[in-house]
């Protein structure tokens, strides 16, 4: 697909950087913005090349400000209740599109994080912000549940229910300094150093071994829901065991017979 509303570069070997791209319009997500997201998760699912991705907002205006309502309420009425089903669904599982894709995502927020740009940055798994950044679970603003887009799902998580009830319940702005008291986020930063602080946290990733990043973030995403410590344990002994045998194939030991 070529790209009209996001951007893909590679910075350096094993890192790639997707940046959404609709400055104009506070990087909002329309329908053409879905549909390019979509195949870019799509794409990095069988990607071996990227070991880490970062995903950022392009412009001064904000990382993104969610989904773009003025297309949204124009199209609204020529849709019927299944069309509505499958636009909502859609728009949703952009979260578990990037939670199923093997990289690392690390997103760098600037500006406001509102809504599904709220979302996306939730849904990734290590966040930088500048000191600007913000954030809402606006979806309460709009007249709507304020449980959407996965919200309720990554936000108890990740600070604890009592805080993500209030935040979801409110609509009110998180801001960084919030954020990071929160746990939410890894790094606070100026604002020109944004990009820079991801990148860095990029390159101490991509040093490590690519099915280990891989094998990693899949264990931490499977026993966020683990039934028990078991289960949890499980996952982790099927990963070591895993990293141990690749390392002995590539060293041509004699257990290569087993495999």
């Amino acid at each position: 697909m070529d790209y009209e509303t996001i951007e893909y570069e590679v910075k350096e070997e094993g890192i790639g950087t997707l940046s959404l791209n609709r400055p104009r319009k506070y990087n909002s997500v329309n329908h053409r913005m879905m549909e390019e997201l979509e195949d870019f998760w799509r794409e990095r699912l069988y990607d071996l090349d990227t070991h880490v991705v970062i995903l950022r907002g392009n412009g001064e205006r904000g990382f993104c400000a969610g989904l773009d309502m003025k297309e949204t309420m124009k199209m609204a009425p020529d849709l019927n209740m299944d069309q509505h089903y499958r636009f909502q669904a859609r728009l949703a599982r952009l979260t578990l599109a990037m939670r199923q894709a093997p990289q690392p995502i690390i997103c760098a927020v600037h500006g406001a994080g509102a809504g599904l740009g709220f979302s996306f940055a939730l849904s990734s798994d290590v966040r930088v912000l500048s000191r600007d950044a913000r954030f809402s679970a606006a979806y309460i603003n709009i007249g709507l549940g304020g449980a959407d887009m996965a919200c309720s799902y990554f936000l108890p998580r990740l600070i604890g229910a009592g805080r993500a009830y209030e935040f979801m319940l409110t609509g009110n702005f998180m801001s960084a300094e919030e954020a990071m008291s929160l746990g939410l986020a890894s790094r606070l930063v100026e604002r020109e150093q944004l990009m820079e602080t991801a990148l860095e946290l990029a390159q101490t990733m991509n040093s490590k071994n690519p099915m280990g990043l891989r094998l990693t973030k899949g264990a931490i995403n499977m026993n966020l829901d683990a039934g028990g410590l078991e289960q949890a344990l499980n996952m982790e002994d099927r990963n070591q065991t895993l990293l141990v045998a690749r390392g002995m194939l590539s060293q041509g030991d004699k257990a290569s017979k087993y495999f």
